[in-house]
């Protein structure tokens, strides 16, 4: 008998363009204290911490019903990093490219997130991490003003993109954690 995937979570509508002018209150990352040449390393030293807590024996455990398990949010992380670094390509090849829409709460469900295997996602992670943090340590200084939009109008240059995108993964490596201390043990 093949268990129940998990309900759907609550689909997060917020608008998270703020961190580019303010330090998240949650996690404590700051967009305005980054060095963008800095971008690649931050990448693969948060992707290995997600690797790390994606060894948890607890990795598919939701600490409640409005949060994801470790495995879930590697699961987006690896989807973020793959999507980031196609819109990048796109903003260095194409002037001002429109990106497609992505239905992150969609895809987690689409892609059954929560029963994939955490070993697996872990070095999927990985490996999509290495590929990101390469092209945003390609990016060179002249190409950090080329311009992209999201599907919803915000616009970004490739200096505020890699701000902007960097907080998504460091964010949800503070959310497996605060989630590792809601279910307690080890």
């Amino acid at each position: 008998m093949t268990p129940e995937p998990p309900p759907p979570l609550e689909p997060d509508t917020k608008d998270w363009t703020w961190v580019l002018d303010e330090r998240c209150p949650e996690c404590g990352y700051d967009a305005t204290e980054l060095d963008v040449s800095a971008v690649g390393s931050e990448v693969r030293t948060v992707a290995a911490r997600l690797g790390g807590l994606l060894a948890d024996p607890r990795a598919n455990l939701r600490p409640n019903a409005q949060q994801w398990s470790a495995v879930e949010y590697g699961c987006h992380v690896r989807d973020v990093f793959r999507l980031f670094d196609t819109r990048l390509r796109l903003m260095l090849a194409e002037d001002d490219p429109l990106f497609a829409n992505w239905d992150q709460d969609a895809t987690a469900i689409e892609d059954d997130y929560a029963s994939q295997e955490s070993d697996q996602v872990a070095d999927e992670l990985i490996a999509s991490a290495e590929i990101i943090a390469a092209s945003f340590e390609a990016v060179t200084d002249d190409e950090l003003l080329r311009k992209g939009r999201r599907s919803d109008g915000a616009g970004f240059t490739v200096d505020s993109f890699a701000r902007y995108f960097l907080h998504d993964p460091i964010h949800h490596v503070w959310d497996v954690e605060q989630g590792y201390s809601e279910l307690g043990g080890a």
